[in-house]
């Protein structure tokens, strides 16, 4: 009995070793990357802000937008990556054996940057994706994982740079073991995209860059005519963001289409942007739009700034500029918000801010990412009804989504396993 006591003992004791080596080695691994990401996340958030920053300055720079665009296919034909999927092929590295080159991260940095400056519309957090992506899987190779454990080091990555740009590191753990396949949450790799995305944290506050985050002058008790009302939102913003969906997958595979030589495509997509541009007569939907989404969250927006953007963004990213998604999905959001939610009784400010947690889950189907981005982006209170907005918003979104190569595991309506990607 004593015998068996002791060897049972044993068995714990070197059980409790293993896992403490394997916290230890994780902590070590992801902190690394966690500290490059953060640098490569400062200088993109510089380069990227000062290209925004820039271009409002001298609105003549989006004449040469068709400029800009064939230097990035270019770019891209050069580096032997004109087939690159963007943000599909970091999902897929993820859950299978796809290669990421180090190249990606220098090109999809310059092409975001040449994006920005010439008054392509676009976001930021695709290439922030693409680089903590690139970065985690170069350090998985460097660090000499296998290729299970070289997963963890690309969602490392990827927690890094996202939290880095946006300075909310506990919605860019969530995101990353959540984006990847719906319903089936990767938690090995909890703490390692934990450590990864303080460590980038931590870093960018050295730079002193400001952490993204919003102050609501007006933020409803949560009882029932609030509820209806944000439901009611959210039920739009689900209805919107396939709508997006659609219309950026659709101007993907229709330009490609109608015009296959990329050259050509990016340069007509540049003389598109010009056109509109000139038509609506204002910089609002080039770049990024951060200011329009500060001012639709302080109460004001254009009824008709939601729409122009997706046209704008559906455009830029269809003819091959580079860039992102989830920005230009906050600015509808948040435009449509304001404007809607005033219809509807809600203070415009605080529809604004559930437009942008609920087109942020319809687009990318991360309900409890949504609901952990309201808080480090809105603060705690309203919790509910942000939890309302992402809820409705997931369910009523169906299957459709950002990214193609994204999983959805269990069916959204029933207890149903169904391994499906989104359309």
């Amino acid at each position: 009995m004593k015998h068996s006591n002791m060897k049972k003992a044993g068995v714990v004791l070197k059980s409790s070793v293993k896992f403490m080596a394997e916290f230890i080695r994780w902590t070590a691994i992801a902190a690394a990357i966690g500290c490059a990401g953060g640098l490569i996340g400062a200088a993109f958030h510089t380069a990227v802000s000062g290209a925004n920053e820039f271009r409002s300055e001298n609105s003549w720079l989006v004449f040469l937008l068709p400029l800009g665009g064939l230097l990035i296919v270019a770019l891209y034909k050069l580096a032997s990556m004109l087939d690159n999927h963007g943000t599909d092929d970091i999902i897929d590295a993820v859950r299978g054996t796809k290669k990421l080159p180090f190249r990606t991260a220098p090109l999809i940095f310059v092409s975001t940057f040449i994006t920005h400056l010439f008054g392509g519309s676009a976001g930021r957090e695709g290439a922030a994706l693409q680089l903590g992506g690139t970065v985690g899987y170069g350090a998985g190779r460097t660090f000499g994982l296998d290729i299970k454990d070289r997963h963890i080091a690309v969602m490392c990555g990827m927690s890094a740079v996202f939290s880095a740009l946006f300075g909310t590191p506990l919605t860019s753990v969530i995101f990353a073991i959540e984006v990847i396949s719906v319903g089936v949450m990767y938690y090995s790799g909890l703490i390692p995209c934990l450590t990864s995305a303080l460590a980038a944290y931590g870093v960018t506050r050295l730079f002193d860059i400001e952490p993204t985050h919003f102050v609501l002058r007006a933020v409803p008790e949560a009882g029932i005519i609030p509820i209806l009302q944000t439901l009611a939102l959210a039920a739009l913003c689900a209805g919107l963001s396939v709508i997006f969906c659609i219309m950026l997958h659709g101007a993907d595979k229709g330009l490609k289409k109608l015009i296959k030589n990329p050259f050509i495509r990016i340069a007509a997509g540049g003389l598109a942007i010009i056109a509109l541009t000139l038509l609506v007569r204002c910089g609002d939907y080039n770049g990024a739009g951060e200011q329009i989404i500060k001012n639709a969250v302080n109460g004001t927006a254009k009824p008709e700034a939601f729409a122009l953007k997706m046209i704008f963004t559906a455009i830029t990213i269809g003819a091959g500029f580079k860039g992102g998604e989830i920005v230009p999905t906050f600015f509808v959001g948040a435009t449509f918000g304001c404007f809607a939610g005033g219809l509807i009784g809600l203070d415009p400010g605080f529809g604004a801010a559930v437009g942008m947690i609920a087109m942020f889950c319809g687009m990318l189907n991360c309900p409890v990412a949504s609901v952990i981005l309201s808080i480090e982006m809105f603060g705690e209170q309203g919790i509910v009804l942000f939890a309302v907005a992402a809820a409705v918003s997931y369910m009523l979104s169906g299957y459709y989504g950002l990214y193609h190569s994204q999983k959805i595991m269990y069916s959204k309506f029933r207890a149903e396993f169904i391994n499906r990607k989104t359309h």
